[in-house]
């Protein structure tokens, strides 16, 4: 779920356009009526673009808004993730609600995390398990018999939308759904997501979660967490006979693209910790014995937006990068300007439950780093270009004097499996 590209040079269609046109109806719209009425005319429109796979036409839009109105362009994309993760179907004549759900995984090991089919009766498990504790009762729910990865979800939002439609006629018992034939290959991480995808359908009107069904409670957020404890407690052993070897952390099941961000920043921290975890047992040392090196990294220009995060580790007092990873940032996620030591003093209030905003990015990456006993930690100012290895295309790491180099494990030690993100 990154941000869009800024290369990207848009074509603007007359639909392009009328996208444009109706995204920033409604950002300046001044009463709930009005602001309405465009979302409908707005919400159509997609919904044939979607319908005819014009992916183009809507990327052109976004892309527009993106440089010239982000207030529009955060309703387009609101929007557009709408109508390509829910919508109307008719079933016997009558009209149902669907909604495409994500149930994120957040797995870690040192070995190979699985993603592929779910056996039927495993299906049966989850979907009785959802039932019971989070969709409300006369709601029918399809899961998908695939355990994707992140680089087999679907790519684009017409993608989304001919799933979402697929899955909630299959919730109907108008179709079967079948796993995914030649998947695209999962790159190997000691730390990713695994994505459990459900369509949800209702009478149209009628309530799809628990909490909807009864009278509005007076803790909505007491309700949900109640839920997903309930939830996690009976899912957790069937999920996790579907990861063997792997440590795993259920996530809430949420509309999609909402779960699929949540899960997007909550893996960065498990990398974090699987990272620190394999390097302390692989070089036989602790973790205050290893040295981290952050390095802000973007696109090249003179306004370089910083994209990611690459933070390169060391045997302390050595200037060799022995390994890397990386920590994206995403959505309105900036760089800071915060020192490593002021990020540091911000780590008790926050454990302490003191600080209720979000802390920058870079504090979250200091804490996670120092919360698995990295206490050396040097972060660079300066900005540095998306540079990637020409033979292998791995990222390239900052090392303590600021040169990009390749992250080697040291010669006498046994080559990982996979690399970390």
């Amino acid at each position: 779920m990154r941000r869009p590209s800024k290369s990207r040079t848009p074509r603007i269609s007359a639909d392009s356009q009328r996208l444009s046109a109706l995204a920033q109806a409604i950002s300046l719209a001044s009463s709930r009526h009005e602001e309405r009425a465009w979302e409908q005319k707005l919400d159509i429109l997609i919904e044939k673009l979607l319908r005819t796979d014009h992916q183009n036409t809507l990327d052109s839009a976004l892309d527009k808004l993106f440089t010239t109105d982000p207030i529009a362009y955060d309703v387009l994309m609101e929007s557009i993730e709408a109508v390509s993760s829910s919508g109307t179907v008719e079933h016997e004549g009558q009209q149902y609600d669907a909604l495409l759900l994500a149930f994120p995984v957040l797995a870690w090991t040192r070995y190979a995390i699985y993603s592929g089919p779910i056996a039927g009766d495993t299906l049966i498990t989850i979907a009785a398990q959802l039932h019971a504790h989070l969709l409300a009762d006369d709601t029918r729910v399809a899961l998908a018999p695939t355990l994707y990865s992140i680089d087999q979800l679907p790519r684009t939002h017409a993608e989304t939308h001919a799933l979402t439609q697929r899955m909630a006629r299959a919730a109907l018992g108008e179709a079967v759904l079948k796993p995914m034939v030649n998947p695209p290959e999962t790159a190997p991480f000691l730390a990713d997501t695994r994505y459990i995808l459900a369509a949800v359908v209702a009478p149209a009107g009628g309530p799809l979660f628990r909490w909807q069904s009864d009278e509005t409670p007076l803790d909505i957020v007491s309700v949900r967490q109640s839920a997903m404890e309930q939830l996690r407690a009976q899912a957790q052993p069937t999920i996790e006979r579907l990861l063997p070897g792997c440590g795993i952390e259920l996530m809430m099941p949420e509309a999609y693209y909402v779960a699929c961000r949540d899960a997007d920043r909550a893996i960065r921290p498990m990398s974090v910790h699987s990272a620190i975890h394999y390097l302390t047992h692989l070089l036989g040392v602790e973790a205050d014995g290893l040295s981290a090196i952050i390095g802000a990294f973007g696109d090249e220009g003179a306004d370089i937006r910083v994209d990611e995060y690459r933070i390169s580790f060391t045997v302390l007092q050595q200037p060799e990068v022995v390994y890397g990873i990386v920590w994206p940032l995403y959505g309105q996620e900036e760089d800071s300007d915060e020192t490593v030591a002021a990020s540091a003093a911000l780590i008790e209030p926050i454990l302490a439950g003191g600080v209720v905003d979000v802390p920058p990015p870079i504090t979250q990456l200091v804490l996670a780093l120092r919360a698995n006993g990295i206490t050396d930690i040097m972060r660079h100012h300066e900005r540095f270009p998306m540079e990637f290895c020409e033979d292998c295309g791995a990222p390239l790491f900052c090392d303590r004097e600021g040169e990009l180099v390749h992250a080697e494990l040291p010669e006498d030690t046994p080559q990982p499996s996979g690399h970390l993100h």
